[in-house]
């Protein structure tokens, strides 16, 4: 007796081989995958309390959204067609100053992990205020997370100085170290916004914790060539000079890099993560994903925040990913249907520090999968279930999806939450939030 099996119609466990096993079963039992087995089989060999039947299905482990500001799914649209730091200076940053705070967090992120889930991802990093709120908020609906200790240099309403950002932060790591779902990072926010002690602080942190740390970096022309004006250094010179460059380091962007530069990052074994529509959006270059990747650079996927992108739609930015590297790399078989999947997967995982436990489906790792329904007119006839999951499927084929072997989309409804309730929040924030001078 164990506690789930999920029979579908194909499935695809990405690692340690990709490849696509058709009529199988997966059996679940105390939250972690303990076997992958033809149906037939598994009939056989196990009783389960809760039999799955997904023959139009192709089951996949859950998408990770390596990259995002889950809370601000509350400014989605508020700041459209700028360009970055306009759009950063003039709009987002006096949004922050005057709404930031923990009922906001909680709001925005019970808003965000609702569309994650809807649309199959399992797991998110987080680089926010209150990591706290956000910490907790998850945690308390299932959901699988990374969450950002953010040092930033100048004060903001979750903390008013370098110390009170490190305290504040360390203090969260530690009241999660034994959560299940939860795992923290130093989220220094960019090199144009953390002076050069912090960096050095957060660096000897991270290697006395053995904490990855996530960054925005090379993001833009003007933060590469702003950087170089003032400091004589591009950014990622300095982040080497600092000590910064290493396995643990998860740089997010990355759209402006030299041959050299890429050679550094597969040398110092980085990890990248690529936000293709948040860069379109924001114009704010293309990220050289192919050439990283055959440099032996670790790329992985992520939304950014919803107001940059405006969703955190991982199927919508697979095929994004795989549409602009081809059209980058002027190659049509650049990030092929495989690789977009490996980077919002086990590529994912790998740069978050989680690549044993998730990101692909196999003996021992958490049940943390999604359901995707191909029968949908969209998405037939199904010649190879990877290149209509990427090129073809959208969020509304979700089905269900689990996290540690919870199922938190039956069927395409929210267990854990209610989402009339939850949309009848969010009108009654913006109703306030329009209403503000």
């Amino acid at each position: 007796m164990i506690d789930t099996l999920i029979n579908a119609r194909w499935v695809l466990p990405v690692a340690p081989e990709f490849k696509v096993l058709e009529n199988h079963s997966i059996a679940i039992e105390h939250g972690r995958i303990i076997d992958l087995l033809p149906i037939d089989e598994a009939a056989e060999k196990y009783s389960a309390r809760h039999i799955i039947e997904r023959s139009n299905h192709v089951v996949m482990p859950g998408l990770i959204n390596a990259h995002t500001h889950i809370a601000m799914s509350l400014f989605r649209g508020l700041a459209d067609d700028l360009p970055l730091m306009t759009w950063l200076n003039d709009h987002i940053w006096p949004a922050e100053a005057s709404q930031i705070n923990p009922e906001f967090m909680r709001l925005g992120t019970q808003l965000g992990i609702a569309e994650m889930l809807k649309s199959g991802t399992t797991c998110f990093h987080d680089m926010y205020f209150y990591p706290d709120v956000v910490a907790r908020t998850a945690s308390d609906l299932g959901m699988r997370a990374t969450v950002g200790m953010i040092v930033i240099d100048f004060p903001s309403a979750w903390a008013s100085n370098a110390d009170e950002y490190f305290e504040k932060g360390l203090a969260v790591s530690d009241e999660y170290k034994t959560d299940p779902l939860i795992s923290t990072v130093f989220a220094p926010h960019a090199p144009y916004t953390v002076n050069d002690d912090n960096f050095k602080r957060i660096v000897a942190t991270a290697y006395e914790l053995e904490k990855p740390i996530h960054i925005h970096l090379h993001e833009t022309e003007s933060e590469v060539s702003d950087s170089v004006e003032k400091t004589g250094q591009r950014p990622m010179q300095r982040m080497e000079n600092l000590g910064v460059l290493s396995p643990d380091l998860i740089a997010v962007h990355m759209t402006e890099l030299s041959d050299e530069e890429i050679e550094k990052l597969a040398h110092n074994g980085v990890n990248v993560v690529h936000c293709p529509e948040s860069n379109m959006k924001l114009a704010s270059g293309f990220c050289p994903v192919d050439k990283l990747i055959k440099a032996g650079v670790n790329v992985a996927l992520g939304t950014d925040g919803a107001a940059s992108n405006n969703d955190h739609d991982m199927l919508g930015e697979m095929r994004s990913a795989a549409m602009l590297a081809k059209v980058v790399a002027k190659d049509a078989t650049a990030v092929s249907a495989q690789t977009a999947i490996e980077m919002a997967t086990i590529n994912g995982a790998k740069a978050l520090g989680l690549g044993d436990e998730i990101g692909s489906l196999e003996v021992d790792k958490w049940a943390d999968i999604c359901c995707i329904d191909l029968s949908a007119l969209n998405t037939q006839p199904v010649h190879n279930p990877v290149s209509q999951i990427v090129y073809s499927a959208s969020a509304s084929q979700v089905s269900d999806v689990w996290v540690a072997g919870k199922h938190l989309l039956n069927q395409k409804l929210l267990t854990n939450l209610d989402e009339a309730e939850l949309s009848e929040d969010v009108q009654k924030w913006h109703s306030n939030f329009t209403e503000s001078p």
